[in-house]
């Protein structure tokens, strides 16, 4: 299956007026393809910093640039995409065992991100080549 396939954007409804602008992204798999266990967002960073460098064994994500632009890398083992988060009404679905770069966050950046599980550091794989090794595996 190409990394084409495997990730997915998303592009969340959204709804204005001249009150503003009101983007929706529902759980339970209406919008997000999860329940949503875990939320939590970065900010303060620069164009020089890499976040992420990691992949999961049990985590989905969906990542939302909800102010700014970021991009991120994905890696299934064989290939390799780069994704600009560049509106706040789209997201990126992100699944096991994909190794994700967050980079490239302008100044006024805040990179959302919803996870499918509550926080378990064992479940992380935080060096490439062995996240390379159980890909190869079929783990």
């Amino acid at each position: 299956m190409s990394i084409k396939e495997q990730y997915k954007i998303l592009d969340f409804g959204e709804y204005g007026d001249e009150r503003g602008n009101l983007v929706v992204a529902e759980g339970c798999g209406k919008d997000i393809p999860f329940d949503i266990k875990r939320v939590f967002y970065m900010y303060g960073s620069d164009a020089t910093v890499v976040r992420g460098q990691h992949a999961n064994r049990k985590t989905e994500f969906v990542l939302i640039n909800v102010s700014g632009t970021s991009k991120v890398k994905v890696d299934n083992g064989f290939e390799t995409d780069i994704i600009e988060l560049n509106k706040p009404r789209m997201g990126l679905y992100i699944p096991t065992m994909m190794w994700k770069d967050m980079y490239d966050f302008s100044a006024d950046s805040v990179l959302l991100c919803l996870a499918s599980e509550h926080y378990d550091g064992s479940e992380y794989i935080r060096n490439y080549d062995d996240f390379l090794q159980e890909i190869k595996a079929g783990k």
